[in-house]
């Protein structure tokens, strides 16, 4: 997906508040969760995403979705991750 298309299926979807986030290379974030939901399109790098017992590989042009409060850990990859991020 393009980041203009995503931009405006964010505000469609209701999501208000769009953020670019950027972690740099190898970089983890341990199990946490978010008081909003958040959808997001890599633009550059990779992400590793765990929720529960399932782990998916995000890499540019993927969309990843949490809920709010959804538990959740990450890590980056070797070039770091910067994503588009949508929040409500």
């Amino acid at each position: 997906m393009e980041r203009d298309e995503f931009i405006d299926a964010l505000k469609r979807e209701g999501f208000a508040e769009i953020v670019t986030v950027t972690h740099d290379a190898q970089g983890t974030l341990e199990d946490h969760a978010h008081p909003f939901e958040a959808k997001a399109l890599i633009l550059h790098g990779q992400l590793t995403l765990r929720t529960g017992d399932m782990e998916r590989v995000y890499r540019m042009g993927d969309v990843f979705h949490l809920h709010a409060n959804e538990n959740h850990s990450e890590r980056f990859g070797p070039d770091g991750v910067q994503y588009l991020v949508g929040r409500k």
